[in-house]
């Protein structure tokens, strides 16, 4: 017996408010023996690619613009991890371990296995009250210890991780606490909102602000699956010599009005950073976008996104408090639900109850971190600054401040603790911080008579 019907645990995902850890659900999927040893088996001489990283102590993210990539079987991935004579001579070579650690993440079950679609049915999301969801609709990851994804948030879904070999440590940071993390879009992927700290051995002089940040840190062993609520920040480490999980976005009914925010993003972004100048030769582009869409790709991709939602709206009269049930919709280029209807919590009701206990349990805070959301740091933008949050690059109280009129001449005067001159960075942190995105997004929905459901 599952230690909740799938009724009841849908009842949770839709309605839980923080991350929760799900015990028992998946104790007789056929994947939890996905060991790495079984998918090099199945996968035989097919290649997967796998993103390399430097083991370092810096105290800055490693984001995807700064890794290395190599395509490479999981029989080669297996020999490099388990430092054997193999790797020598094979696409791991010049990677000691000792140094590097090693990441196929993000990869479509659909595709790895097109030609094993049997497999899919191993991965139950019907478990959960999702009928029909199985690992067609899911993404694998395989790492070795260190291997981590940096910490950001999903602009679109919630979130069911499981974990199959090997621990994974997730830290977790509510929404609520975004301007703690300072946001930035660069590196730009679309659904991907990257935090500028190194979570785990932050820079305290650079980011004063994260000390009010609440992380919630949970170690996830192996048969347990995570929820993960939609936009909460997460950082998660590989802990274990070799680690292999699961995922499956849900899509919710706000993905429609995030998916307008995206597209607006995405064309703010392309449009700076492909305008000549001498600080755009940075490396912006994630290496999960295929390339750097035009201004008019980009409208249109605005336009389609906008129309939707007035579609959606004029067929489907949902009113903004009334909750709606989970579809399947377009996903992005990670698998991420780009937009769709899904759980909601109709705000005329109060929450229900969640059944924490031996079966569910809570990921909690970290002892010692503040139990609210900190007060502005004095070195975080003042509030008249509060739309772009309290970035090290916006300017500062007692800093000189640009008189009307400036000209190019007095630019060097306008200066932030890491930088000189305001950069197109510093300028796209403001233009695409997620809270003015929010706005200018509602903006051009009440534009078209569209309400919103966030």
């Amino acid at each position: 017996m599952k230690p909740f019907s799938p009724g009841e645990a849908r009842e949770i995902v839709e309605s839980a408010q923080q991350p929760v850890v799900f015990l028992g659900m998946a104790s007789d999927w056929p994947a939890l023996q996905w060991s790495v040893e079984q998918l090099s088996q199945t996968l035989g001489e097919r290649t997967v690619r796998f993103r390399i990283g430097k083991r370092q102590e810096e105290k800055t993210p490693v984001f995807e613009t700064q890794c290395s990539y190599i395509e490479a079987t999981l029989g080669e991935f297996l020999s490099w991890a388990r430092c054997q004579s193999s790797s020598s001579i094979g696409p791991f070579f010049d990677y000691p371990l000792s140094e590097y650690w090693a990441y196929a993440d993000y990869k479509y079950i659909a595709m790895l296995f097109e030609d094993k679609a049997s497999m899919f049915e191993d991965v139950v999301w019907s478990d959960f009250g999702y009928p029909g969801r199985n690992g067609q609709q899911s993404t694998l990851w395989v790492g070795t210890a260190g291997a981590n994804t940096p910490c950001h948030l999903d602009s679109y879904g919630c979130n069911l991780v499981l974990q199959v070999q090997g621990r994974k440590r997730w830290h977790l940071f509510p929404p609520e606490d975004t301007d703690c993390l300072y946001p930035t879009r660069i590196p730009y992927e679309e659904s991907s909102v990257f935090s500028q700290v190194n979570v785990v051995q932050p820079d305290h002089t650079v980011f004063p602000a994260f000390s009010g940040a609440r992380a919630h840190v949970v170690t996830l062993e192996p048969g347990q699956v995570l929820f993960v609520p939609r936009h909460w920040w997460h950082y998660v480490e590989s802990l274990d010599p070799i680690t292999v999980s699961i995922n499956s976005w849900i899509e919710m009914e706000a993905d429609d009005e995030s998916r307008v925010g995206e597209a607006l993003t995405r064309t703010v972004v392309c449009a700076l950073k492909t305008t000549p100048s001498s600080d755009n030769a940075d490396n912006w582009l994630n290496p999960t976008e295929d390339k750097v869409t035009s201004h008019d790709e980009n409208l249109q991709y605005l336009n389609l996104a906008v129309q939707a939602c007035v579609e959606k709206q004029r067929h489907v009269p949902c009113k903004p408090t009334e909750p709606c049930r989970t579809r399947l919709g377009k996903r992005d280029s990670k698998g991420k639900p780009k937009c769709g209807a899904g759980p909601t919590e109709d705000s005329q009701h109060p929450p229900r109850t969640i059944p924490l206990g031996p079966h569910l349990i809570p990921v909690l805070q970290d002892p010692g971190q503040p139990k609210q959301p900190s007060k502005p740091h004095p070195n975080a933008c003042s509030s008249t600054h509060s739309a772009c949050g309290p970035s090290p690059n916006c300017q500062q109280e007692g800093t000189d401040t640009p008189k009307r009129g400036v000209g190019a001449g007095e630019a060097e005067r306008i200066t932030s603790p890491r930088h000189g001159p305001i950069s197109t960075n510093d300028l796209l942190e403001c233009l695409v911080h997620p809270e003015v995105i929010a706005l200018v997004t509602k903006l051009m929905m009440d534009r078209y008579g569209v309400h919103g459901s966030t």
